[in-house]
């Protein structure tokens, strides 16, 4: 066999494509030699170039009034929150490594999402996850939601972050492949901003923080594949976390930021070396020269393909001001951390990377990222058989239930409506002392921006059962939950990430989802005035168990933040007895895509619920209004679990009751448990009534009277649904009772 049909096999089990490989022949004018063909594998996967994603990404709307970097810019989103403050914000995946391992693959996803936050030069305030898993009964799921949130409490809590949000989300489609979405915000001044470039010929280059080992060699190009039965060998591409040396490693580079000695600075995540390198070269129009061997390992047996691909945590490349090498050695030296110099910045677009003084691999930097050559494609997509048969569901082929009061506490009760107390209870939610909303919930997470009259609202939501009923009207769905949470909440909604959680992209029906979501995501963030400021896209999310290939629910999972007078906090629950319960938004004669249809009916096969993006729209702005004006007590979104859901989380809070009454033109099961949107309940003192009516009847958005609230027992159309103690136990307890049954 040649030289080159060597070098063509190796490439394949690489991942690299023929065209590809014809492709970086081009670009080197010769044959590439094994480090290189390692260096291609990682920078053009998918993970790491978005080359099957980038098209229809750029259609997303990324300006704004608040937007300070565009999206893909930098390692993070930045947009000004006002009184000369920013905010760093991003969402990123860790599902391949939490599939195979949980607990470390959810603790290094905190880890990563938080250094994209500081590494910008802002400090980590809070902390929202969005979490799926398989059938709640299996093993399985239990080991996997168990080990996830053990990695994420045990990396959080030590860093010293508080968990604001989340969700938490269980179906069979993420039986073998959970997805773990994490997210940071951060906070900084705006003239603090780190970018992550490389310019400045002879300027020094070091790597700071931890030593370099073998864990997450090719994590990268191990995210960009199917999981399969044999993934658990891919072992050596989890990486490690040390949550204490990160928390060193935070405090060390934004005190470096405040002596002026650096040009630019990036994490090290996927793809180690070789990603931090080629793309802060790329952004300054230059290239470096890396000597490897002074590269601080934790093995002595690397060779330099693996120290250049390592994943291991807790690492920065930093380009310094040459002359000021000193003072950058001088401070990681007082947090006791690794500072080499590895190499220096140089005008020419090439990477040199050498190993005892022998060059072992040269590529240009442009050619390895996104923008520059890594490849983009067109995929072809078609629509998939199902979506017709979806849109045939008609509610009259489902029987009402006699015994509604039974179906109320069951839904109560599932793990997807329940609450996730199990869950956040490991987390810590108070360290920093910012968070705004420990004992007054709310339907996003607050942070007080102290010394301002300001504060931050932040949430992430995602339904994937929509988005698969149907990707472009689920997508929008989201971005309007999203929103809806901000609102609610006494915000307005700025910016978005996204995470966007797929199958395999080369699948037809699986790229029209991914389209469809993208279309819905523009279409909505158009709507709300919140562009796009960055993300990830995770494809491969499904798992092929012999021959047979099983994708995940199409998950684009919306974080949003928003602006807020700290004066304009609402909160969910109802505060006395006597005050009147309103719905702003219709309900519908719909229960499509709905838990209780899944759980209650065991009907999969159903559209997404009712929707109206320009309704949505004006019941937030009637929101809106009404929290300014001061004429609601409580504001609580209706979405998963429907109405009867919204008003039981909202009376828990203050072992509150409500007497409501139907609409007699809707099916009762269709009233309380429909999923329809653009709903929002709210209670208003009876002092307050008229002024609210009158407000209300200068808005577009329509609102009936639903009843009042009691003191402790629930009523719908007089008859007594029990007493909301009852509730409370079932909601309190169910997921934990489920993951500890046998």
């Amino acid at each position: 066999m040649s030289n080159i049909e060597v070098n063509l096999q190796v490439a394949k089990e690489l991942g690299i494509l023929p065209e590809e490989f014809e492709l970086i022949k081009k670009y080197l004018n010769r044959e590439p030699n094994f480090t290189e063909l390692s260096i291609y594998s990682v920078m053009w996967s998918e993970h790491a170039s978005y080359k099957n994603s980038i098209k229809w990404l750029k259609t997303l709307p990324r300006e704004g009034k608040h937007i300070m970097v565009e999206a893909g810019k930098e390692n993070a989103g930045l947009v000004d929150v006002g009184g000369g403050v920013a905010c760093a914000f991003k969402i990123e995946s860790h599902n391949h490594p939490c599939a195979v391992e949980p607990f470390q693959g959810a603790a290094t996803g905190v880890g990563g999402i938080n250094r994209d936050v500081f590494t910008m030069g802002a400090r980590p305030v809070a902390q929202l996850n969005s979490l799926r898993f398989g059938n709640i009964e299996n093993d399985r799921t239990k080991w996997h939601i168990k080990g996830v949130v053990k990695g994420i409490g045990h990396y959080g809590n030590a860093f010293g972050v508080p968990v604001l949000g989340g969700e938490v989300f269980f179906d069979e489609s993420y039986n073998t492949n959970p997805l773990v979405n994490a997210m940071s915000v951060g906070l900084m001044q705006k003239e603090d901003m780190i970018s992550a470039v490389a310019k400045g010929k002879g300027n020094p280059v070091f790597i700071v923080g931890s030593s370099t080992g073998k864990d997450g060699i090719h994590g990268a190009t191990f995210a960009s594949a199917d999981i399969t039965e044999n993934s658990a060998n891919d072992i050596p591409s989890i990486q490690v976390g040390d949550p204490f040396q990160e928390k060193l490693l935070l405090e060390a580079t934004l005190e470096l930021n405040q002596i002026g000695a650096i040009i630019g600075m990036q994490d090290m995540g996927a793809a180690g070396i070789i990603c931090s390198t080629s793309e802060m070269s790329e952004k300054g129009q230059s290239g470096m020269i890396i000597h490897l061997d002074q590269v601080p390992l934790r093995q002595t047996d690397m060779a330099p393909w693996e120290i250049l691909l390592s994943e291991s945590q807790e690492r920065m490349l930093v380009v310094g001001k040459k002359g000021r090498e000193n003072d950058i050695k001088a401070i990681f030296d007082k947090w006791d951390l690794n500072c080499v110099q590895i190499g220096e910045v140089i005008n020419d677009d090439r990477l040199e990377f050498y190993w005892h003084g022998e060059k072992v691999a040269e590529v240009p930097a442009s050619t390895l990222v996104l923008g520059g050559g890594a490849p983009v494609y067109d995929r072809e997509y078609s629509e998939p058989a199902y979506f017709k048969e979806y849109q045939k569901f008609e509610i009259q082929s489902v029987p009402e239930p006699k015994d509604l009061k039974s179906v109320a506490k069951r839904l109560i009760s599932n793990p997807n409506i329940a609450s996730k107390r199990w869950v956040y209870e490991q987390y810590d939610t108070m360290v920093r002392t910012n968070n705004m909303t420990t004992n007054a919930p709310s339907d996003a997470g607050i942070i007080n921006i102290k010394g301002t009259d300001r504060a931050l609202a932040m949430t992430v939501d995602c339904n994937a059962r929509y988005v698969h009923a149907n990707p472009e009207i689920g997508t929008q769905i989201a971005v309007s939950e999203a929103a809806r949470n901000i609102v609610c909440s006494g915000g307005e909604p700025s910016a978005i990430t996204n995470c966007l959680n797929f199958g395999n992209p080369y699948s037809p029906e699986v790229y029209w989802q991914f389209v469809g979501a993208i279309k819905g995501m523009g279409t909505a963030c158009k709507m709300f005035g919140t562009p796009v400021t960055g993300g990830n896209v995770s494809f491969y999310n499904q798992t092929t168990i012999a021959g047979h290939v099983e994708p995940v629910f199409p998950t684009p999972t919306i974080g949003m933040i928003g602006t807020m007078s700290k004066e304009n906090i609402m909160s969910l629950s109802f505060k006395k007895k006597g005050h009147v319960i309103f719905l702003i938004g219709m309900s519908q004669n719909d229960i499509a895509s709905s838990q209780y249809l899944v759980s209650e009916h065991q009907i999969k096969a159903s559209p997404e619920p009712y929707f109206n993006l320009n309704e949505e729209f004006l019941m937030q702005e009637a929101v809106k209004g009404l929290i300014k004006r001061k004429l609601v007590h409580s504001a609580h979104d209706v979405s998963d679990g429907g109405l009867f859901t919204c008003l039981i989380e909202s009376a828990m809070v203050n072992n509150l009751g409500f007497d409501i009454t139907t609409d007699a033109e809707i099916r009762k099961d269709a009233f309380l448990f429909g999923e329809a949107q653009g709903r929002v309940v709210v209670t208003v003192s009876e002092s307050h009534e008229n002024d609210f009516i009158d407000y209300m009847r200068t808005q577009a958005a329509p609102f009936v009277i639903l009843g009042h609230v009691t003191k402790q027992e629930i009523r719908v159309d007089d008859i007594s649904f029990g007493f909301i103690s009852d509730y409370k136990s079932l909601y309190d307890n169910a997921l934990e009772n489920k993951l500890n049954s046998k």
